[in-house]
């Protein structure tokens, strides 16, 4: 189950972004959008007027959801792509967000959000098993103490047991290779590598002790299917859900 192609280098995820453009929120697992915010909005006590950090925002899907709801929103994102779309689409509903191209490693924001949600592997989950220690550190920065948190991540357990051909899991690294063929909005065809670093529950919870988060709650989810359910072997995503200390 190791590794055997070379890991990600820079900003791998910016030609597939690129490429996929508005074609990727016809992926099916941003169909589940409005459940996922109904269920942050509850969880993180989110109100019309909070201020919001969302990291790795693509083209601003959970961002432009919060929005509607009242919700002031900072979107970062490292591909330019998908910031212009995610900030179009904002200017066209009038909504109360703005969107920006950061790379999640240069993020440098103190106690400035009321929450920081970073969502579907946005930024944290593409590093390359490299920098998420980091990155988690300056994620939970950017709430004021007390604020809300909420980061999900690809189950490690899930990612092993459900291991399929031609995919390949480091166990150093924890980060799953695979090679997706995507389509774009002009039905043009092309294969992509990925790559997801993993977590485990209690992975998750040790990031979150390790830089002054309290471990709220961490769940066993799947895209549109945000709930109260503890992790499960099967689920393959978990998020957790902290406050700043």
């Amino acid at each position: 189950m190791s590794r055997d192609v070379p890991g990600p280098a820079g900003a791998w995820f910016n030609p597939l972004a690129e490429f996929l453009g508005p074609a990727y929120l016809r992926n099916a697992f941003t169909k589940g959008t409005e459940q996922e915010v109904d269920f942050l909005t509850e969880s993180l006590g989110l109100a019309a007027g909070t201020r919001v950090l969302d990291v790795g925002c693509g083209p601003g899907r959970h961002a432009l959801a919060l929005a509607r709801r009242g919700i002031e929103v900072h979107g970062v994102d490292l591909s330019p792509d998908f910031v212009a779309l995610a900030t179009a689409a904002a200017a066209a509903e009038g909504l109360p967000a703005r969107f920006d191209v950061l790379d999640v490693r240069d993020l440098a924001a103190d106690g400035e959000f009321d929450a920081v949600i970073c969502l579907c592997q946005g930024g944290f989950g593409l590093l390359g098993g490299r920098d998420e220690v980091g990155v988690f550190g300056r994620i939970a920065a950017a709430v004021r103490p007390g604020g809300g948190l909420a980061v999900s991540a690809f189950h490690a357990p899930f990612a092993v047991r459900h291991l399929e051909t031609g995919e390949s899991f480091d166990p150093g690294t924890g980060v799953l290779h695979e090679v997706a063929t995507l389509r774009n909005e002009a039905g043009e065809e092309q294969p992509f590598d990925l790559w997801t670093t993993c977590f485990t529950t209690r992975e998750l919870a040790l990031l979150a002790t390790v830089h002054g988060v309290e471990v709220v709650a961490i769940r066993g989810v799947a895209p549109g299917r945000y709930g109260a359910t503890p992790p499960t072997l099967d689920d393959p995503e978990l998020l957790l859900v902290g406050r700043r200390t």
